[in-house]
């Protein structure tokens, strides 16, 4: 099979695994623990948590371990919303974020805090000047994703940032789950306070991410125990994981900003434009990983059972919703015609994939696309 749904998930590095594997057999003491062994253990953690912030170059921040990209987005939306609430009760995010960030926004929304949700055009891009308009003294957090998990889009952070700390006191937090590996992803460079990141998007381990703080950021627990990570995290702290988690990040600076995955998505975009029943949605400014397609009366899952059945593995969408029978909310932000909503899939590439593959995808393509024209 040709896997090419690496924006849901991707196949673990062997070398990752290795590292989890031996730490588990050598460092399998508790970090928190005052003996010998729990101090070689601590010290284990804080150099992989160094290395972390060493890839998104910012070595003077902070790492708070999690579960994943939803824990790591539900603790910065939830977490910062409590600690600066005194300054404000004003969010804003935008309409095409993850669940975790949209679920997390429409909880607050319950206790008192107003959330703004910008809109996008049919690219996925929101407007700076909306963003503007928005922000106010009240506004105490601005969360915007990087690049959406369904289209690829990139957002202009470091504008959005430079818009922030001019026109506001607000916190402003990146999910970054999708862009880590793909972009360069630099703390500093984007202007942002804090982002969201996954271990398992990164050719890394499931269950594991992290939200990384600049200096002297600070947001509140949303679960209560032994006061681990500093009190914001409590539980005892996967030393395996955070070493997996570490070998990821430096494996993902390496394969950063392929230029073949770009050269990939232009040439599917080039044989899309042979047929008048699908259209592309990639805009020019999305992450070179991911290509939207959506075709005219036909459902997403017809699409992806076909290339399936040709040994190609796509999703129709979001990993997270695509069991889902309803149109997903990025695709109603984006305003696609009624008979193109349905029948969105997408294609994403990962470090394993080959031009092979892509040349086989091709071809499996170019065969449901005759079969559309002719009526199926």
């Amino acid at each position: 099979m040709i896997y090419l749904d690496n924006s849901s998930t991707t196949q673990p590095d062997q070398a990752v695994m290795e590292s989890f594997i031996a730490v588990n057999e050598k460092y399998y003491a508790n970090p928190a623990s005052l003996h010998c062994m729990g101090r070689e253990a601590e010290n284990f953690l804080e150099r992989s948590k160094q290395q972390m912030l060493t890839v998104v170059e910012n070595e003077d921040g902070e790492v708070i371990l999690t579960s994943g990209g939803t824990e790591s987005n539900n603790l910065a939306i939830l977490g910062f919303a409590q600690e600066y609430a005194s300054r404000g009760n004003h969010i804003i995010t935008t309409s095409i974020e993850h669940p975790s960030v949209l679920n997390a926004c429409r909880h607050l929304e319950t206790i008192g805090f107003v959330v703004d949700y910008l809109s996008v055009d049919d690219s996925g891009l929101i407007s700076l000047e909306e963003l503007k308009t928005k922000l106010s003294q009240d506004t105490i957090l601005v969360s915007i994703m990087h690049v959406n998990n369904e289209i690829g889009t990139i957002q202009p952070i470091r504008e959005c940032a430079q818009i922030i700390k001019t026109g506001s006191r607000a916190i402003f937090h990146s999910d970054c789950v999708q862009s880590l590996g793909k972009l360069p992803v630099s703390i500093n460079q984007l202007g942002v306070d804090a982002i969201t990141v996954s271990s398992h998007k990164i050719n890394g381990l499931k269950n594991s991410g992290a939200l990384l703080l600049k200096k002297g950021v600070k947001l509140q627990p949303i679960n209560f125990g032994g006061g681990q990570e500093n009190g914001i995290r409590s539980g005892t702290v996967s030393l395996p994981h955070a070493v997996a988690l570490a070998k990821a990040f430096r494996l993902s600076a390496v394969d950063s900003e392929r230029s073949d995955f770009r050269i990939w998505r232009d040439h599917l975009k080039v044989v899309c434009q042979d047929y008048e029943n699908i259209q592309v949605i990639c805009p020019d400014h999305a992450a070179p990983h991911i290509i939207a397609l959506a075709f005219k009366s036909i459902k997403g899952e017809v699409a992806v059972n076909f290339f399936q059945e040709h040994g190609v593995i796509i999703s129709t969408s979001s990993a997270c919703s695509s069991k889902s029978k309803n149109v997903g909310h990025v695709i109603e932000a984006l305003g696609l015609k009624d008979n193109f909503k349905s029948g969105v899939i997408r294609i994403s590439f990962g470090n394993t994939t080959t031009k092979e593959q892509i040349d086989k995808t091709v071809n499996v393509l170019k065969s449901f696309m005759d079969l559309i024209e002719k009526g199926m």
